[in-house]
């Protein structure tokens, strides 16, 4: 039926567009479970890189997100250079099958060096969009893409919108983090941290007897130890870097000494020097590998010794979804 928009009176116009809104609504508005998955790093690699690495890298992220969510009932509706947006039925299969993806990129990454390692950072968001099966489209969406942007590498963050929605079993492995603040939206967003790594087995920092430094280990699936900084002027760096007032103890430790590898199990350790490196009182040669505890005591070259921390969990199993930003 032709309608001839030119003759039709103000108050007709807005009658059709008030019913074109409805049949839109009823048609193609639906509750989803949305999901980004961002590239750490991506453009910094690609400079150092070149752009052949730089493209296998992105298609690396894509086939492995692809692989762990289409069993699952998730799609990717979108890439974007380092970024995918994709979507699901509901919460729980959104964190099963991104949960499947960052678990396949940690077998991926147990094959490569530091350097070459895909590192992600994901959002999951609930909420209404427009859909037609193939095309996603609302303010949902941009949201999602927002939380995204404020996770650390290797986190995975939830809106308070999700969380509403994640199974008994997997709320406990969800806590909240500090209000954040998002271009485009006046209120901070309440945002919550997925246990993706079940990091309360693992460590979360190491202390340093002698120098009495406590470090962070960062987010990644190697972490590498030793005296060697940027500021060498060799072009690399350890992850953790060891140092001592006494230099002469100092330089028994190796430029790079000792890597942790993040495994389904846990972390193990690895020396890369000939140098003495015992874990929890036995040594470990170069090459063999030894599992990594939150409570593990590594000494190296009997000149300095390393205990490890387990992470503070800052609100265990408290993850409410209802919670106002003054009990954060």
């Amino acid at each position: 039926m032709d309608v001839d928009f030119e003759t039709m009176s103000l108050t007709e116009i807005i009658r059709l567009q008030t019913e074109l809104s409805r049949v839109l609504t009823r048609r193609f508005e639906k509750a989803q479970a949305l999901g980004f998955t961002d590239i750490v790093g991506s453009t910094a690699y690609f400079a150092r890189f070149g752009d052949e690495a730089g493209r296998a890298l992105q298609q690396l992220h894509h086939d492995t997100l692809t692989a762990a969510i289409t069993p699952l009932g998730g799609r990717i509706v979108d890439t974007a250079g380092d970024g995918a947006f994709t979507c699901f039925p509901d919460v729980k299969t959104a964190l099963l099958g991104l949960l499947a993806c960052l678990e396949k990129v940690m077998e991926e990454n147990a094959h490569k060096s530091r350097e070459h390692q895909l590192v992600l950072r994901i959002g999951v968001h609930h909420g209404n969009v427009l859909t037609d099966g193939t095309i996603v489209s609302g303010d949902a969406v941009n949201l999602c893409a927002r939380i995204t942007a404020t996770a650390d590498p290797g986190e995975l963050r939830l809106s308070a919108a999700a969380l509403r929605e994640v199974p008994a079993e997997l709320r406990t492995r969800c806590w909240p983090v500090p209000l954040v603040m998002v271009k485009g939206y006046n209120d901070p967003l309440i945002l919550f941290h997925f246990d993706w790594r079940d990091e309360q087995r693992l460590p979360g920092s190491v202390f340093v007897r002698e120098t009495e430094e406590t470090f962070q280990l960062p987010q990644q699936d190697i972490i590498r130890f030793g005296r060697l900084s940027g500021e060498d002027g060799l072009g690399a760096s350890n992850d953790v870097i060891l140092t001592l007032k006494n230099k002469d103890l100092e330089k028994r430790l190796s430029r790079f000494h000792f890597e942790l590898r993040r495994k389904k199990t846990g972390y193990t350790l690895l020396p890369l020097s000939r140098q003495p490196t015992e874990v929890d009182g036995k040594r470990i040669e170069m090459g063999t590998e030894s599992p990594i505890t939150a409570t593990s005591i590594v000494k190296l070259s009997k000149a300095i010794t390393l205990e490890f921390k387990p992470k503070r969990n800052p609100n265990p199993g408290n993850a409410s979804p209802t919670m106002e930003p003054s009990s954060m």
